[in-house]
């Protein structure tokens, strides 16, 4: 498939692009500043500014699948769906977050006291992102949102897959490698389970 990803060059991306690259995909990295040092070899670069829907839609145009891991600070729903509906791409997938999983019944993390609100600048726009996302019918969108601690790591290929609830492991450490959430989110990309739907990942 050929597979356009936003913030290539980030953490996140820069590993959902070596993974789509292992699967044998076409890989089109879109980033404000095209660095090849933060891609994987093999990735074409593509500079722009996601932020404009022309200009994305003229990037990722002809492609089977977007992959957003943009800041949901700087790209809103709006903005992206807008892009991916002119270009004529199906599919989307968004890097998600973890504050908007529930900790009990219709209780987000991000609604938890302790929340710390350096990460609400993130956390709230990416609440509202999902919520438009799931207002949107023309586009096949998945949100997958990762766990409390998401971080560079070792690719296992061992994690648990889950809905709209935030996961710990038995420790209660809730986490996974950016290398296993990118097998999770190629494994949506190639075999489809959860159409118009957010889901997550962990340990």
């Amino acid at each position: 498939m050929k597979i356009a990803i936003i913030g290539a060059t980030g953490n996140a991306g820069s590993r959902i692009a070596a993974e789509a690259l292992q699967r044998g995909h076409s890989v089109t990295g879109i980033a404000r500043s095209a660095d090849p040092a933060k891609t994987p070899a093999g990735v074409e670069l593509r500079q722009g500014d996601a932020t404009q829907p022309e200009q994305l839609a003229a990037l990722i145009r002809d492609h089977d699948v977007v992959v957003s891991s943009a800041k949901f600070s700087t790209l809103k729903a709006p903005t992206l769906l807008q892009a991916v509906k002119s270009a004529g791409v199906k599919r989307l997938l968004v890097v998600g977050g973890a504050a908007s999983l529930e900790t009990a019944p219709g209780v987000t993390l991000l609604d938890s006291p302790d929340f710390p609100a350096q990460y609400k600048v993130e956390a709230v726009p990416g609440k509202q992102f999902l919520d438009d996302l799931r207002t949107e019918t023309a586009v096949d969108w998945t949100f997958l949102s990762p766990p409390a601690m998401f971080a560079p790591g070792e690719r296992t290929g061992k994690f648990r897959v889950g809905q709209n609830q935030l996961m710990a492991d038995a420790q209660g450490k809730s986490h996974i490698s950016m290398e296993d959430y990118a097998i999770a989110l190629l494994d949506e990309i190639e075999q489809p389970k959860h159409l118009k739907q957010r889901f997550t990942v962990a340990y």
